[in-house]
Order: structure tokens, then C-alpha cells, then sequence
């Protein structure tokens, strides 16, 4: 097995991979149905299941209703530094999260991403409330009282704080506050009740999203990433929960401390309990169409008659940037999903970030990067494109023997290991080196895919989206024009269909990176420049023509 044909293997796997990728995306069966039914009482001394929300659909139905809106009350609209927010008394629901420093795309730079959405169809929103079992208690479907329409963070606040209020009928007073803080996307949720009933109060507070599942279409040229559901248990550490499988199984899991996340491509909302905090995760299915993931306490808070308490909880609805993570509730970085690369991934990313910090430009740190690893794999590169010269310096002689020997397989094969062995050359010599760089190659596909940091990064000219296609494809062209001056350095195949094949495969790469974020791609283009700087100069050292 000689270079051209190891290249050639991983090339058609790599296009195997996106065709079946796509095939499996379009043909993977939609959700059974789930009918939404009344909650079941609790049994003493268990914790009660929240509400479910058969009530929220206006006409609940046993088939998905992929139009379907949550019921609405009044409006109560937040403008911080970060956010542009919404929330609805009907529940008391975070039912709109626009992030103002991430526009939508870098050519609308004042309209912010919206994270958080109510809209029809397209369903995400974050709920919380309070379940027990006697009395009455604030859940997602409570009718609460705003005191004003409007807040906004004042100039010299470093925090606002939105109540909602609610009366229950045993005269129970809850007063349910959102905390948004400057510079954070940690939005803390507080429950004050103030117990003027006449018996002990005993609630456990819960935290959940939903959210519809929105199909965003697949083709081989989309780039994986994963949409759906997350946890993360001292137990078991990190894990996702696909919106198929929470139609198969409904999650019930206890633990302490942890996490429950929606994920997209980089953002994530999370419900993030208190480290030592006793929670139960779940999920949940409604009408077929809604996804629900979230925890409720399983240690109730009491509090007597007449008296006071409050309950907490924190929410994080922002961007998947590493550096804010990290800060946040443990495991929370591990939503920048790298897959199982990414003890090698994680260093990567942490180069990169390092490289910008001093450059100040992400594209130029990208092209740091890719000498740097250039520079680390020097010496098995040299090893392969040395062998490769060898190949390329015999490249006459195993025609002639071809031409000797036409069809007979057995005897040619035999003339061209005895050549092999008499010019001292390993044909399999240039395979290993390119082996032990694939995963690295791929680590670093991952971490420019996943990379928040890298969206709408400008690099120059027209290149205003790292994230994004090159919108003239200038990259992807020279990309392919690389690859094929690449090409013709290195030994050609002998077979004259396997020669047509290899040289048609540029083209057929271009065709695939026209698509690729331009970071992607960038890093292909200088990754094949400093390849091809560096086997002319091992060709020209070991007398082998260049072409």
C-alpha cells in the first residue's frame, strides 16, 4: 500500500462518513407520539412530580402539533448589558433571551441572537416553580401579578432584580425574583414565601426547559453538531440525552449537585443546582412535539407558621465560551463537546486562546497554530515526504517494469519488492507519520467547529466570519489549487484509472470546502502551503524532480 493509495482511502472514508452522516440524519424516524396525561398524586413521603404541561398547549393533542405556542399572559420586558429579556406571568416563564453581544450574523451586528423563544415552532424557554404536596404552590402555569412592565439596568446598577407576585387561596405570599447581574449570563431565580397560613409549609423547588425540536435540514455538506439535552452527575460525569431517547426512556435520576443543559451549536441554557444540593434529573415528552429536561429538589424546604423563607436556584442562558464555563457549576465546559478527541482537542483550543491573546486576531492565531503543529510534526513529515521522494525518484523504473510485465501481477510485484529492497526504500515509510497526525488534524477540525469564540470573528478583507463560508470562496479555490500542486510533488499510481481518480480528488475537495467555515478551511490552505514548502525542499535536496 504506497501514499497515493493511503490517501486516496482516507479521503473516500472521510466522504463515506458525510453521505452516511446525512443519510442517517434523514432517515432517522421521528418521535412516537406522546400523549400528555394529568399528573399523578404523589404517595406520602415522595417528591411530587412538577406539572405537566398538557394545561400549556391550547388544544392538547395526541399527534405533534409543531405550531403550538405556550398560553400567554402579560409581558415584562429586561434590558441589561447582556440581555434583551422577556418574561411572561402566565408561569412566571423566561419565555425570550436575546444576547446583545452576539448578533445574529456578523452583516446584522444590532439585531442580538435570540437563545430563548416562545415563537411558534420554534420553542425554548426556561421555567422553574415550587411543588409539595398539600396547599397550593407557584409552578409554570401560575397567574402572577407584575409590578412593573418594564426594567432596565441602570448605568451605576450592577444588579436588577424582577419580581412577580403571587397570593395562593391558603394565604400563602410568594413573590418570585428574577436577579440578573452585570457582565453575567447567571440569572438567579429566588422564591421569597412568606407563610400566613396556619399550618408548616413544605415545597421543593424545581427548574426545567422546554423546547421543540426544529429541523434544520441535513445535506452532506452540513457540519455536525449537536442539538438536544444534557447532564452532568458527580456519578457519571457528563453525558447527552438525545431527543429520541427521551421518547424511548424517560430520565429519572437522583444525585447531588450536577447540572441539566439544553445544548445547541454554541449556546446552552442550564439549570444549575447548588453543589451540595439533593436533586432528582428527568425528562419528559409532551404531545409528541415538546422536550422537557429538568430537576426538582428532593429535600424540602420547611418553614413554619408565620414565618419566612426563600428558595434559590441558578440559571445560565449564554454562550458555550470556555473561559465563562469554567467558572460556572463543574462540567460545564464539557458542553464544548469535542467528542472522544478531546484530551487532545482541549490542548489545542487552549494553544489557540493563548496564541490570540498576544495576536489579537483569531485567523492570524489560527495560522500560528497550524505552523506550530507543522513545526512539531517536522520530523515525521520529513520521514514521510522523504519516502515519498524515493518513490517519486523510482517512478520510471517501476513504469519500465510495468511495461515488462504487463498483466502478470505476480511477477511485477516481485520485480518492484526486489527494486524496493535493492534502493533501500520502505514503500509503506510515508503511511505511519500521516497516521499519528489524522487524529491531531481532526481535534483541530472539532475545536474550530465548536469554538464560540470563533463566531463572526473577522480575520481580513472580506473574510468578516471565521465561522462562516468564505462568501467568494477564494479560500476553498486555493485550497484545491494547493492540493494539486501537492499532488504533482509526490510519486503518481501506475494504475491509469487510480492516476484519474487521485488527480479528480481537488476538485472533489473543493466542492466539499466551499461549504466549510472559512477557519476551517484556512487552516487547510496554510497546512498545504507549509506541506509543499517542505517537499520541494526535501525533493530538491535529494535531486528528485518536482514534477
Amino acid at each position: 500500500m504506497d501514499n497515493q493509495r493511503l490517501f486516496l482511502f482516507i479521503a473516500l472514508s472521510m466522504i463515506l462518513f458525510l453521505l452516511w452522516q446525512a443519510w442517517e440524519q434523514e432517515h432517522r424516524p421521528a418521535p412516537a407520539p406522546v400523549t400528555a396525561t394529568a399528573p399523578v398524586p404523589a404517595a406520602p413521603g415522595e417528591v411530587p412530580a412538577p406539572p405537566t404541561a398538557a394545561a400549556d398547549a391550547k388544544a392538547p393533542a395526541p399527534m405533534p402539533v409543531k405550531t403550538e405556542t405556550l398560553e400567554r399572559g402579560r409581558r415584562v420586558k429586561i434590558e441589561t448589558d447582556l440581555f434583551e429579556a422577556q418574561l411572561d406571568t402566565h408561569g412566571g416563564d423566561l419565555r425570550e433571551a436575546y444576547l446583545r453581544k452576539y448578533p445574529v450574523s456578523a452583516d446584522a451586528p444590532d439585531k442580538p441572537f435570540a437563545l430563548l423563544s416562545d415563537s411558534a415552532g420554534q420553542l425554548f424557554v426556561a421555567q422553574s416553580g415550587i411543588i409539595g404536596h398539600e396547599g397550593h404552590f407557584p409552578h409554570h402555569r401560575t397567574p402572577y401579578q407584575a409590578v412593573a412592565s418594564e426594567y432596565k439596568l441602570g448605568a451605576n446598577q450592577n444588579e436588577l432584580r424582577v419580581p412577580l407576585t403571587w397570593r395562593a387561596p391558603d394565604g400563602v405570599q410568594y413573590t418570585k425574583t428574577y436577579v440578573f447581574k452585570r457582565g453575567s449570563y447567571v440569572v438567579d431565580v429566588e422564591f421569597a414565601v412568606d407563610n400566613r397560613g396556619k399550618r408548616e409549609w413544605r415545597g421543593y423547588l424545581y427548574g426545567q426547559f422546554q423546547r421543540t425540536h426544529v429541523d434544520q435540514g441535513y445535506s452532506i455538506f452540513a457540519l455536525p453538531t449537536y442539538t438536544g439535552s444534557a447532564i452532568y452527575t458527580a456519578e457519571d460525569k457528563y453525558q447527552k440525552i438525545a431527543f429520541d431517547e427521551m421518547t424511548k426512556k424517560p430520565l429519572k435520576r437522583e444525585t447531588t449537585g450536577g447540572w441539566v443543559a439544553m445544548l445547541q451549536h454554541y449556546f446552552v441554557g442550564s439549570w444549575m443546582p447548588s453543589k451540595d444540593e439533593r436533586s432528582a434529573f428527568y425528562t419528559d415528552v409532551l404531545n409528541g412535539a415538546r422536550y422537557v429536561i429538568g430537576y426538582k429538589q428532593t429535600q424540602p424546604t420547611v418553614i413554619a407558621p408565620g414565618g419566612s423563607g426563600t428558595l434559590r436556584a441558578s440559571l445560565y442562558v449564554g454562550p458555550k465560551e470556555q473561559k465563562i464555563l469554567k467558572t460556572l457549576a463543574e462540567g460545564m465546559d464539557l458542553t464544548v463537546d469535542y467528542g472522544w478527541l478531546t484530551v487532545i482537542a482541549a490542548p489545542l483550543f487552549w494553544l489557540l486562546e493563548w496564541l490570540h491573546r498576544f495576536i489579537g486576531n483569531w485567523g492570524w492565531a489560527i495560522i500560528a497554530l497550524t505552523i506550530l503543529i507543522k513545526a512539531a510534526f517536522f520530523p515525521l513529515s520529513a520521514a514521510s515526504y522523504k519516502s515519498m521522494a524515493h518513490m517519486k525518484k523510482v517512478q520510471p523504473r517501476l513504469a519500465a517494469l510495468k511495461e515488462r510485465y504487463g498483466d502478470d501481477k505476480q511477477k511485477l510485484n516481485q520485480a518492484m519488492m526486489e527494486l524496493y529492497k535493492t534502493e533501500k526504500i520502505n514503500p509503506l515509510g510515508g503511511c505511519l507519520p500521516i497516521l499519528i497526525q489524522i487524529p491531531v488534524f481532526i481535534a483541530l477540525y472539532w475545536v474550530l467547529l465548536e469554538s464560540v469564540e470563533m463566531r463572526q470573528a473577522p480575520w481580513i478583507l472580506w473574510i468578516k466570519d471565521l465561522s462562516a463560508q468564505d462568501p467568494y470562496y477564494v479560500l476553498p479555490i486555493v485550497m484545491g489549487v494547493s492540493m494539486y500542486a501537492q499532488q504533482l510533488m509526490n510519486p503518481q499510481p501506475l494504475d491509469p484509472i487510480q492516476k484519474k481518480v487521485f488527480m479528480f480528488m481537488p476538485l472533489m475537495f473543493t466542492v466539499f470546502f466551499l461549504f466549510f467555515p472559512a477557519g476551517l478551511v484556512l487552516y487547510w490552505v496554510v497546512n498545504n502551503i507549509l506541506s509543499i514548502a517542505q517537499q520541494w525542499q526535501i525533493n530538491r535536496s535529494l535531486g528528485v524532480a518536482t514534477k
